[in-house]
């Protein structure tokens, strides 16, 4: 059997999750798994990218002392965030995180040059103001100068790997600085944020081979003899592929901090009601378009379990939400308050108390309000993707950690009306994986990979109850938008 390892990085976390394809099924393991998250400095958030390299080298000597003697690797990681280097390879600055108070005025000072709209119909890409269009407009112009390449995240850690340099497409993408008609990097958006398209490395495919770790990383740490490929180095891109869905009438929800709900196209849908109702158009593998919305997600029970303190777990958690009433208590999950509060319980308590609602306050009541406002946000992005693409859709595919939350999964199978099909947990690091095992030939399309899926892994459906008086409460979750 083939070995492959997926590097899978996200806000919280990383992992290396080792995977082999064993009588036409597919079987995972973890390696090793490490702590991120950000660091605070003089105002600012910032990646510590030294110790992701390092826990890196620390797993891959792990997947050795295992006896993995050689393998493929691929990573995947968050989207926007990039790391400046000079023309001998070294850091120029410490790596921002997308949740910076930096970025907070970049629209309004773009679209004073350039409208909003516009900038949508070059790129496909919905208007955040952390993507990287916004953050580099608001970066010390000397350090941009400097910059013999500009990589995100994954391009950057492929780089410490291999010595070489790309711009994995699937990730480029969410940049807000691919031309959807040129399918290269738009010349007027990086003049306006004054960059250079030599600035950035090759656009590659995921697919591609990167080459073989140099074999002085190797001998240096006592690794595996690895062949780096190119994956979907956006962690969505990669949890798409390792969706189990067939036929075209699903959407996914790929469940986690971030919760990225959509279709998979074989075109972008750029126009103004997509603009109007802010989609965007990641660009996918294999000549896909992620079409899909950025809702806030399961970073609302993550602050609110840190806040109370960790005597308390999330199926803690779950099981006292199932003891209230639903319904009660309804915030707008993407309201900008919720980005980076002080405190999540404080920030949601006068959330509902400003909109003259009731006030969550015991543990039940703050997690109910969080999966219920959820499942609302996801019924509102169905009924939009159905305005938009013009076609049913007949169930959603849950993937990602949030398929362990299985009482979410049944209220969101409630909230739309349509079955709910949660499974794998695992996604990213199996769409990860999956690109893998194309390039090497041992599954030959993303078609036949997610009918392996099916077969591999345990994959749960969550059939709709009646919920009484539904036609009222997303009339007032809508109110409650429009409102705030």
């Amino acid at each position: 059997m083939k070995k492959h390892i997926a590097i899978d990085i996200g806000a919280s976390s990383g992992r290396l999750v080792s995977g082999s394809l064993n009588n036409g099924k597919i079987e995972l393991q973890e390696i090793y798994r490490f702590d991120n998250g950000v660091i605070g400095q003089n105002g600012n958030y910032f990646w510590n990218i030294d110790k992701l390299f390092d826990e890196i080298i620390n797993g891959l000597k792990v997947a050795k002392e295992t006896g993995v003697e050689e393998c493929t690797l691929g990573i995947d990681t968050w989207a926007v965030d990039y790391v400046l280097i000079d023309a001998q390879g070294n850091r120029i600055q410490e790596v921002y995180a997308y949740r910076n108070d930096r970025v907070k005025t970049a629209m309004m000072d773009i679209e004073k040059q350039i409208s909003l709209t516009d900038i949508y119909e070059r790129t496909g890409i919905q208007l955040l103001h952390f993507n990287t269009l916004f953050q580099l407009y608001m970066h010390d112009k000397e350090e941009l100068k400097k910059a013999h390449k500009i990589l995100l995240i994954p391009d950057y850690l492929y780089y410490r790997l291999s010595g070489k340099l790309i711009s994995e497409k699937t990730n480029a993408s969410t940049t807000q600085l691919m031309n959807l008609a040129t399918k290269e990097y738009d010349n007027d958006l990086l003049n306006l944020i004054g960059v250079r398209r030599e600035q950035f490395a090759m656009l590659t495919e995921p697919g591609a081979s990167i080459g073989m770790m140099p074999a002085s990383l190797r001998e240096q740490y006592n690794l595996p003899q690895c062949e780096l490929v190119c994956v979907a180095s956006h962690d969505t891109a990669s949890s798409v592929l390792g969706v189990p869905g067939a036929g075209k009438h699903f959407a996914y929800l790929c469940s986690g901090t971030w919760s990225l709900m959509g279709v998979e196209n074989a075109y972008p849908i750029a126009n103004a009601q997509s603009y109007s109702m802010n989609f965007t158009n990641e660009w996918g593998a294999y000549g896909t378009y992620r079409f899909l919305k950025n809702i806030m997600g399961l970073w609302l029970i993550q602050e609110v379990h840190r806040d109370l303190g960790t005597e308390f777990s999330f199926a803690d958690l779950m099981m006292e939400a199932e003891k209230i009433i639903p319904f009660q208590f309804l915030i707008d999950c993407n309201d900008d308050c919720f980005l980076k509060p002080e405190n999540m319980i404080s920030e949601i308590q006068n959330y509902c108390s400003q909109t003259g609602q009731l006030v969550p306050n015991t543990r039940g009541e703050l997690a109910r309000c969080i999966f219920d406002s959820l499942a609302l946000m996801y019924h509102k992005t169905l009924e939009e993707l159905v305005t938009i693409t013009g076609h049913s859709i007949d169930f959603l595919h849950v993937v990602g950690g949030g398929v362990q939350n299985e009482l979410l999964c049944q209220i969101t199978a409630n909230v739309l009306q349509i079955p709910v099909i949660a499974g794998p947990v695992e996604s990213t690091a199996l769409g990860n994986i999956l690109v893998q095992m194309i390039s090497k030939g041992e599954v030959n399309t993303i078609a036949e990979a997610r009918k392996v899926i099916m077969k591999s892994f345990a994959i749960k459906t969550y059939q709709p109850t009646k919920v009484e008086n539904l036609d009222e409460v997303y009339k007032r979750f809508n109110q409650l938008i429009r409102t705030c």
